[in-house]
């Protein structure tokens, strides 16, 4: 008797479950995926208990009839791919055909659909068993309720995380199709309140508004580019709006939110010496190419992806975004909270507000703090995003004046619309570090001779590493012997070692061959030794510095190339508008 059989299709399907439907999340993502193939316009997602007891998604799309409503829940059965070559010009969210059936093999599922002008369709199917087939009301769109999920699978009902993280990746999921979509309204319940809303604008700077709030949209900036392959556009935060992972980092490919390494690491280079190495961005960015250049099979889940021409795409986003960067007014300003109270009397429901159940039938509206808000953003993202603003512009706007140190790393100036705070150290930090790349970039490193000679003992596995890269030595203005056993003579160093520190910086650098972190890649090399060099080159905090030092310091910081970021990312630089000053001072009350 032959041991090989076919398996049942309900088998297939929970078999298939378990790469498809892994949280609450997966099932949603699924559900709404259709809904935004089906073309809704309005998506509204209802859960109970953070979709444990059950997960409502509510279209208005353009529905289906009788018949395809029972093969959406045949495996394999789709309407997005006819033929093998289409494949290859994948343009839906979803393809596979294994989603609704994977969802229907381990939960209840109960489904209203209808078209424009026909009868609707009830089915109610049980763990992949049809219970009820019926006709229902012509509600143009569908109704799609999945309720006990895994009730039929307890192993993988056990391995839900809490309600919280649940409730916490579906928010996350959804907060993020609607940066791809839009165009498209989202609203997400839980147990009848409202967590999240966005209007279907249209306008991606306003979705960001509506799902981070002010703070975040009115410090974006606007992207655009393209190659002969990628179109890419987006917004990208000012590096004083910074998140401690890269989960705000928001990556669309033709309309589909997706995950991938390179990508991510590109945006991230972006920033370089804008940042913090340990904290991300909040971007949003779309990217637009031929579907021939991408492949989307290659999970399930279909959230990662493949790129054609990859090193061209991350060489176009990387240089976007720092030309962006380097061209915006990155001065970080304190905000002065306006006490809630005062808006008491005109406080309507605004978009993240959770008090009061969402009624669905109800037409929510912004107010006037909210728009004002976005208007404000908007018109600061287009001041900012502008071409034609010139770096001397941009110099313009930073005249300082110093007025004074306090507490001995703080050095205070102002003009005549502002008072800032200038960190001494981090300040001169960028200074440093501008000055050790320029002379990389030009070739023209100025060297000197030691009267006495820098001896360097090392062990023999650092001997020999130095010696593989006594080239690099070269490049960067230094006369380098042999002497001894695994011992080196310095006898020339570059000039823009500080005065009293040859020693110790020359060692720095020999150690930073030796580890050999960023050897491959010259460009980063040498900014790390720039970087490096310039920390220890410069005034320190609690560094006593006279008034006309101060004045100097601020005379080249606003000359450099970026003013706002010392090579570490922390801010040189933050600032106090007039205005601010007086309501501080309650000299204004509004």
């Amino acid at each position: 008797m032959s041991k090989i059989q076919v398996m049942s299709e309900n088998l297939a399907n929970k078999i298939a479950a378990g790469e498809v439907v892994e949280r609450i999340s997966s099932v949603v993502k699924e559900l709404v995926e259709n809904a935004i193939d089906a073309k809704s316009k309005t998506i509204i997602v209802d859960l109970v208990e953070s979709g444990t007891k059950s997960i409502t998604v509510i279209d208005d799309g353009i529905g289906m009839d009788e018949v395809d409503a029972k093969k959406a829940f045949i495996r394999h059965a789709t309407s997005k791919l006819l033929k093998e070559d289409d494949l290859f010009f994948i343009n839906t969210l979803g393809f596979r055909g294994e989603a609704l059936p994977s969802i229907a093999s381990v939960s209840k599922v109960d489904m209203r659909t209808s078209l424009k002008n026909g009868v609707g369709t009830h089915l109610h199917i049980e763990g992949g068993n049809l219970v009820i087939e019926e006709k229902s009301d012509a509600r143009e769109g569908t109704r799609i309720e999945v309720a006990d999920l895994f009730f039929n699978t307890p192993a993988r009902l056990k391995y839900l995380k809490s309600d919280a993280t649940e409730l916490s990746n579906v928010t996350t999921f959804i907060e993020k199709l609607a940066l791809s979509h839009p165009d498209i309204s989202f609203t997400l319940t839980n147990n009848g309140k409202r967590i999240v809303f966005t209007s279907g604008s249209d306008e991606l700077l306003k979705t960001i508004h509506e799902i981070y709030g002010y703070s975040v949209s009115s410090n974006m900036i606007e992207i655009k580019a393209m190659n002969d392959d990628y179109d890419v556009f987006g917004y990208i935060c000012k590096p004083s709006i910074l998140k401690s992972n890269r989960n705000h980092m928001t990556t669309i490919v033709n309309g589909r939110c997706v995950k991938n390494i390179e990508v991510n690491k590109a945006i991230n280079d972006g920033y370089f010496t804008f940042k913090p190495d340990i904290k991300y961005p909040v971007v949003v960015l779309k990217i637009e190419t031929d579907p021939t250049l991408i492949d989307v099979n290659i999970h399930p889940t279909k959230q990662d992806i493949k790129f054609s021409k990859i090193e061209t795409l991350n060489k176009l986003i990387t240089e976007t975004i720092g030309e962006a960067l380097r061209k915006a007014l990155l001065v970080p300003k304190v905000e002065i909270k306006v006490p809630e109270t005062m808006y008491n009397e005109i406080a309507i429901p605004m978009v993240h507000e959770e008090e009061e159940p969402f009624n669905q039938s109800e037409q929510v509206h912004l107010d006037f703090r909210e728009i004002r808000d976005y208007e404000t953003a908007k018109k600061q993202v287009k001041e900012e995003s502008n071409p034609e603003i010139e770096e001397n512009e941009q110099i313009k706007k930073l005249e300082l004046y110093p007025v004074g140190v306090v507490m001995g790393t703080y050095i205070i100036a102002q003009n005549e619309e502002s008072m800032f705070m200038i960190d001494q150290h981090a300040a001169q930090e960028r200074i440093n570090y501008e000055r050790v790349l320029h002379a990389f970039a030009t070739d023209r490193i100025c060297k000197t001779s030691l009267l006495l000679p820098i001896t360097i003992e090392l062990t023999s596995s650092e001997f020999m590493r130095i010696k593989e890269n006594m080239a690099i030595l070269e490049e960067l203005g230094f006369l380098v012997e042999e002497f001894g056993v695994n011992t080196y003579l310095v006898k020339e160093h570059p000039t823009w070692l500080r005065e009293g520190l040859e020693t110790e910086s020359t060692k720095k650098i020999f150690e930073i061959i030796i580890e050999g972190k960023y050897l491959f890649d010259k460009l980063k090399f040498q900014d790390h030794i720039a970087a490096t060099m310039a920390c220890k080159m410069s005034v320190k905090g609690n560094e006593a510095i006279s008034l006309t030092q101060a004045e100097k310091i601020l005379d080249d910081l606003v000359l450099c190339d970026n003013p706002y970021n010392c090579p570490h990312g922390r801010p040189t630089i933050i600032s106090f508008t007039r205005y601010e000053l007086e309501k501080m001072f309650k000299r204004v009350m509004n």
